[in-house]
């Protein structure tokens, strides 16, 4: 695939997931496996792109007074040392495409099924361990197949209804961006020298472009749960194409 079909690609998926709080790496995964990338690079590449698309959401969450810190430290005091040390194990590409597959199948899944809740619904109280393991568990899932884990997070909030819509695509987005920087942290002892370092900048700046105007567009522009069934589709049949491969 040209690279500048992988830009346009990564642009209509930052777009799409910037809009609804995540950073769109599952989708960056599954298109540069589909590619043919070396898996090292196709790690780096998403971990990279996440953090430039959920910056600037992060930001605007932040001057909306979304984040809640008391809330968000249990989640990612363990994720962020756990994300690092997932990222350092080294694991073969033939396992890296095993767990990254499953992931896929899973996150689709989780998408899939997220409850539909209105903002008014009566939020449950905090659980501080629940959530300390939690983050964990996702945090190192993502250190090894190289994504933020927000994909899985804001599904699994949801159904524990952890705060509201809005406050959880917030999370959402600061959970990715921590462990994509703690990711790359881990990834960069045993970094190939060969990197295509071109390819990720154009990527890079796709997914910037994409990012900041999915991050401006209200949620009101769109049905949230049409995109979610999409989204949850979309990466079921990347995760099947993974495993197939």
């Amino acid at each position: 695939m040209p690279d500048w079909s992988l830009a346009l690609f990564f642009v209509a998926i930052s777009f799409t997931y910037a809009s609804v709080g995540f950073g769109g790496g599952s989708s960056y995964l599954a298109i540069l496996a589909m590619a043919g990338l070396p898996f090292q690079e196709i790690r780096l590449t998403a971990l990279i792109c996440n953090i430039i698309v959920v910056s600037g959401g992060t930001f605007i969450f932040f001057q909306n007074k979304q984040l809640d810190a008391r809330k968000i430290l249990p989640l990612v005091l363990i994720s962020v040392p756990a994300a690092f040390l997932g990222a350092k194990m080294r694991i073969s590409q033939e396992t890296f495409f095993m767990l990254l597959g499953i992931s896929l199948l899973a996150a689709s899944v989780l998408l899939w099924f997220q409850p539909q809740r209105p903002e008014s619904e009566s939020i449950a109280a905090p659980k501080p361990v629940r959530d300390g393991f939690l983050g964990g568990s996702i945090g190192l899932l993502s250190g090894m197949v190289g994504i933020g884990g927000g994909i899985f997070l804001s599904p699994v909030l949801h159904f524990f209804r952890w705060d509201t819509a809005r406050k959880i695509a917030a999370t959402a987005s600061v959970f990715i961006l921590v462990n994509s920087v703690s990711g790359i942290a881990g990834q960069l002892a045993h970094l190939p020298a060969n990197l295509h370092w071109t390819r990720i900048a154009l990527l890079g700046g796709a997914v910037l472009i994409g990012g900041q105007a999915g991050s401006r567009i209200s949620l009101s522009f769109f049905n949230p749960l049409l995109i979610r069934r999409l989204t949850a589709v979309l990466v079921f049949v990347a995760g099947v194409e993974v495993l197939t491969k």
